[in-house]
């Protein structure tokens, strides 16, 4: 049986991002039967009955978001979240460099839904190649009025800016889009107003993922039922997966939710390089806890099944993990990330994201003390759950979760100065 495929252009070519290329594939169909022949609540009924959830991590359904807000408000914005920093993370920039005006017309197709005049678009700031297909896509769709002014010969109109971040990874945090797309530093609001009240402007707003918006396309053509009946009925649709370290054919995959992890990495994936064994998976982004090889064999890539494991889906980005790797300098490189895109303002995250950085710098260096991993511990403990966003918990999740499934390799770097991997290292 064939799987379902909501992103056509899996089957890349020169031209695949091309309108031309898009409309041979039925690019921009769903947005003409939307504008056509239904209503604007037509097309949120559709998405409510699909079932679809945010892909950007959090999983809220997408329909719900969209019934909180106020249409018949003055103004309501639209923000398609762009800034894909998640280490491990890689299907945005995809969708952007192969499909651009998929998500162009789902972002259209939303707007629609919520009386949006003037949608944005935040990209990532380091994106080159994307940023240019997304330009270059956004000239086509105007040039072929179906973005802009009476789209289609109708009468919604929308515009699509497109703002490029600074390069700052909290700014994938939708409270800090919204700061940073106002013209200050992209500091975390505090919530509640939530953005669906008060948002960009202080005017009701809908941030969505990249992910969420292109997928909408799909679900118009076919039905919210026949999206619903995809994957895991808990958890429904495809998904995109993109698997990278150790494996032979690392990329992104598009898979229907419920689909096993174990068969992921090592049918379509390829398996471990080098024939080894498999040692560890962070499944949904650097930001989330790392399972043991071994504690995969019954987990699907739906959200329950991998929070039952004993970590989270998050993005979808799979980080395989193979036997001989030091997971003492593996966890220095994440730190030091998390500690240098702390944006300062909470206390906990920018003083503790700095104290792990530094102590996990000491222990690769080989002058690891006794009591350093209890009191790693105990800043995990103090900075989860004391800050105004997620990026806190997302510092303290690897740490926590590296020295709970992994901590006689630790333990054994302090006492001997250098790794129990040494000689056999994969990285």
């Amino acid at each position: 049986m064939t799987e379902p495929r909501v992103f056509f252009n899996f089957e890349v070519t020169a031209d695949s991002h091309t309108l031309a290329a898009c409309r041979e594939r039925s690019g921009y169909r769903a947005l003409e039967k939307a504008l056509l022949s239904m209503a604007p609540a037509d097309v949120e009924k559709e998405v409510t009955a699909s079932g679809l959830r945010g892909r950007g991590g959090a999983g809220f359904p997408t329909g719900a978001k969209w019934f909180f807000v106020d249409k018949k408000s003055r103004v309501v914005y639209l923000c398609c979240n762009a800034d894909e920093g998640e280490p491990g993370t890689f299907k945005d920039r995809w969708i952007f460099e192969n499909s651009s005006h998929q998500l162009i017309e789902g972002v259209l197709l939303a707007a629609y839904a919520l009386n949006v005049r003037h949608a944005f678009i935040y990209i990532r700031g380091e994106f080159d190649l994307p940023y240019r297909r997304l330009r270059e896509a956004l000239t086509e769709a105007y040039a072929a009025g179906l973005a802009g002014e009476r789209i289609l010969g109708t009468e919604f109109c929308c515009d699509i800016i497109v703002h490029r971040g600074g390069g700052a990874y909290v700014c994938g945090e939708e409270s800090s889009l919204l700061t940073s797309l106002e013209g200050f530093k992209g500091y975390p609001r505090n919530k509640p107003p939530f953005p669906a009240v008060k948002g960009l402007y202080q005017a009701p707003t809908v941030i969505n993922n990249v992910e969420t918006l292109a997928t909408i396309p799909w679900i118009i053509s076919h039905g919210g039922g026949a999206y619903a009946g995809i994957g895991n009925q808990n958890n429904c649709g495809t998904r995109l997966f993109g698997i990278s370290g150790h494996v032979n054919r690392p990329g992104l995959y598009e898979r229907p939710t419920g689909y096993p992890l174990k068969r992921i990495i090592f049918e379509d994936a390829g398996g471990i390089r080098g024939g080894k064994a498999l040692k560890a998976v962070i499944p949904g982004g650097s930001s989330t806890p790392v399972l043991k090889g071994f504690e995969i064999e019954q987990v699907s890539l739906d959200a329950e099944s991998v929070i039952q494991a004993g970590s989270m889906l998050g993005s979808g980005g799979i980080i395989v993990i193979a036997e001989g790797t030091c997971m003492v300098r593996l966890l220095q490189v994440l730190t030091r990330f998390y500690a240098h895109e702390s944006c300062g303002q909470c206390t906990p995250c920018r003083e503790g994201s700095a104290w792990m950085d530094r102590v996990l710098g000491r222990i690769v260096a080989g002058q690891g003390v006794k009591g350093d991993l209890e009191s790693l511990e105990s800043v995990t403990r103090g900075i989860m759950g004391n800050t105004v966003c997620a990026l806190g918990d997302a510092a303290s999740m690897p740490v926590a979760s590296f020295l709970d499934k992994f901590r006689d390799e630790f333990a054994y770097y302090i006492e001997h100065g250098r790794s129990m991997n040494d000689g056999r290292l994969e990285v």
